[in-house]
C-alpha cells in the first residue's frame, strides 16, 4: 500500500472516530440513550487507537501491546470492582491520568524532534501547544489527585491547608508559569533545545504545585463542580497534545471533552446560584462553622419504620430526596420498591434531584436509573421546589447539605446562597440517617430538629425495606 493511501485511510478513520465521538456525546445528553452513547464512544476510541497503532511511523509494538494489556486489565478490574460510592473518586483519577498522559506525550514528542528544535524549525504554534499541554495537563493531574483525596475523606486532606496570602500567591505562581511558557516559545524559536527541555520540566513541576494550590481551598458542596471542571481540563490538555503530535482525532476529542465539561460546570454553577469564580476562589470548604450540633439537635424526634408506614397510609403525594447516604447504603433498589409499593396504593411518588447531590454530577440519576426508576419521575430542583408545600411526606435518604435550610437563613454559613431542596416546606419530613453526623460541608442541619421532621436512625437500605414491609403488612 502506497504512503499516500495510508494517509488517506488514516484520515478517513480519524474522521469516522470523531463523528462517533460527537454522536456519542449527543446520545449521552439523555438517560434513555446514554448507554448507546457510551458504546458509540468506545467504538470511536477503539477505531482511533487502532488507526494510531497501525501508523507506519510507529515502532516498538512490544511496548505498545504490553501497555494495552496492562491498561485493559487495570481498567476492567476497576470497572467491575468500584462501588457507586467510589465512582466520583474514580472519575477524579481518570481525569488526572488523562492530564498526566498529555504531559508525557508532549514531552516525548519534544525529545523526538530534537533536531528540528535545534534548527529552529518547530512552528511557534506547536511550541505554544507544548507549553499549554504541560500547564493544563500537570494542573489536572495534581488537582485531580487532591480532589480524589478530598472525596475519599482522608483526614489530612478533608480540611484545606491555610496559609497567608493564599490567592495572591496562586496568582503569582500562575503568572510565573505563563512567563516561563513565553520563554519556552522564544527559546524554541531560537533553537535552544536544552533551554526548552529544562523549561518544559520546570513548567510541568510548577503547574503540579499550582494544581494543588488551586484545589486545596475547595470542598463541601463544590466538589462535584471541581470534578466537572477537571474533566474539562483533561480534555483541553488532550486537545493541546493533539496539536503537538498533529493528531486530528485527539484535537477533536479533546475539544469535545473540554467544551462539554465547561458547559456542565456552568450549568451546575447556575443551579447552585454561584459563579465559577466564586467556586474557584470563594473557599467553600468542608468543616464549616455554625451553631454547636448539641444546641441544634436538642429537640430531635425519632421514629420507627412502623410509625412511618402508618404516616404514609392515606397520603396523596410523596417526594423522595436521595443523597450520598443512599449511595453508601446501596439503597436505590429498596427505594424503588418503596416507591412502587406506594404507587400501587394510589400515591403519587416523585424523586427530587439536587444538581450536586452525591459527589459527582448526575450521581443520584445514575443510581436511580440503575434501579429502573422511571426517568419522568426524576424531578430537578427548580422544577419541584415551587410545589413542595403541597407534598404530604418528604422522605430524605442520606441527604444533608442539599436540604439544609441554613443555606437560606445564615449568610455566614459555608453553604450560604446555595439553592436547596426545600423539604422544610412539606407537611411532614422523614429523614433516614445512621446518626446526626454532619454532611460534607461539616455543619449541623436544623431541619432535623424542625417541628415537622422525624428521624429514622438506621442504615438506609434496611430502613427503607422495613418501611416497605410494614406498608405491605398493613
Amino acid at each position: 500500500m502506497s504512503h499516500l493511501w495510508r494517509i488517506e485511510i488514516a484520515t478517513f478513520a480519524y474522521l469516522v472516530a470523531a463523528l462517533l465521538f460527537i454522536w456519542a456525546l449527543k446520545s449521552m445528553a439523555h438517560p434513555r440513550t446514554a448507554v448507546r452513547g457510551n458504546l458509540l464512544g468506545v467504538l470511536g476510541m477503539g477505531l482511533a487507537i487502532a488507526t494510531a497503532i497501525l501508523d507506519e511511523h510507529v515502532a516498538g509494538y512490544v511496548t505498545i501491546v504490553a501497555g494495552l494489556i496492562v491498561g485493559s486489565v487495570v481498567g476492567a478490574v476497576l470497572a467491575t470492582r468500584v462501588q457507586m460510592t467510589g465512582m466520583p473518586q474514580m472519575v477524579a483519577l481518570l481525569n488526572g491520568f488523562g492530564g498526566l498522559a498529555s504531559v508525557l506525550v508532549s514531552g516525548a514528542d519534544l525529545l523526538n524532534n530534537e533536531a528540528a528544535v535545534r534548527q529552529g524549525h518547530w512552528p511557534i504554534d506547536v511550541l505554544i501547544a507544548v507549553a499549554a499541554s504541560a500547564i493544563v495537563g500537570a494542573v489536572t493531574f495534581s488537582g485531580s489527585l487532591l480532589a480524589y483525596g478530598k472525596l475519599q475523606e482522608f483526614a489530612a486532606l478533608k480540611k484545606p491547608i491555610r496559609y497567608p496570602l493564599q490567592q495572591p500567591l496562586n496568582a503569582l505562581l500562575g503568572l510565573v508559569v505563563l512567563g516561563l511558557s513565553a520563554w519556552l516559545v522564544v527559546a524554541g524559536g531560537a533553537g535552544h533545545f536544552g533551554t526548552v527541555i529544562g523549561l518544559f520540566a520546570v513548567i510541568a513541576l510548577a503547574s503540579l504545585l499550582l494544581g494543588l494550590t488551586l484545589v486545596n481551598p475547595i470542598g463541601g458542596a463544590d466538589m462535584p463542580v471541581v470534578i466537572s471542571l477537571l474533566n474539562s481540563y483533561s480534555g483541553i490538555a488532550a486537545g493541546m497534545t493533539g496539536f503537538v503530535i498533529a493528531n486530528n482525532v485527539l484535537m477533536i476529542g479533546g475539544a469535545l471533552v473540554g467544551a462539554s465539561g465547561i458547559i456542565l460546570t456552568q450549568i451546575m454553577c447556575k443551579a447552585m446560584n454561584r459563579s465559577l469564580t466564586n467556586v474557584l476562589f470563594g473557599v467553600l470548604d468542608a468543616g464549616g462553622s455554625g451553631p454547636a450540633a448539641s444546641e441544634v439537635y436538642a429537640k430531635v424526634r425519632s421514629t420507627t419504620p412502623e410509625d412511618v408506614a402508618l404516616l404514609l397510609d392515606g397520603v396523596q403525594r410523596v417526594v423522595i430526596v436521595p443523597g450520598y447516604g443512599m449511595a453508601v447504603a446501596q439503597a436505590q433498589h429498596a427505594v424503588r420498591e418503596l416507591g412502587k409499593t406506594l404507587e400501587d396504593k394510589g400515591v403519587s411518588v416523585e424523586y427530587a434531584i439536587h444538581p450536586v447531590a452525591g459527589r459527582m454530577p448526575g450521581h443520584m440519576n445514575v443510581l436511580l436509573a440503575e434501579a429502573d426508576v422511571s426517568y419522568d419521575k426524576l424531578k430537578e430542583m427548580d422544577a419541584i421546589n415551587p410545589t413542595m408545600d403541597t407534598v404530604d411526606v418528604a422522605i430524605v435518604i442520606g441527604a444533608n447539605d442539599v436540604v439544609n435550610p441554613v443555606a437560606k437563613t445564615d449568610p455566614k454559613s459555608p453553604i450560604a446562597g446555595m439553592p436547596i431542596i426545600e423539604v422544610d416546606r412539606c407537611r411532614t419530613v422523614i429523614v433516614i440517617k445512621r446518626s446526626l453526623s454532619p454532611g460534607f460541608a461539616g455543619i449541623a442541619n436544623p431541619l432535623f430538629a424542625a417541628d415537622n421532621t422525624l428521624l429514622l436512625f438506621a442504615d438506609g437500605k434496611e430502613a427503607v425495606m422495613e418501611i416497605t414491609k410494614a406498608i405491605k403488612a398493613g
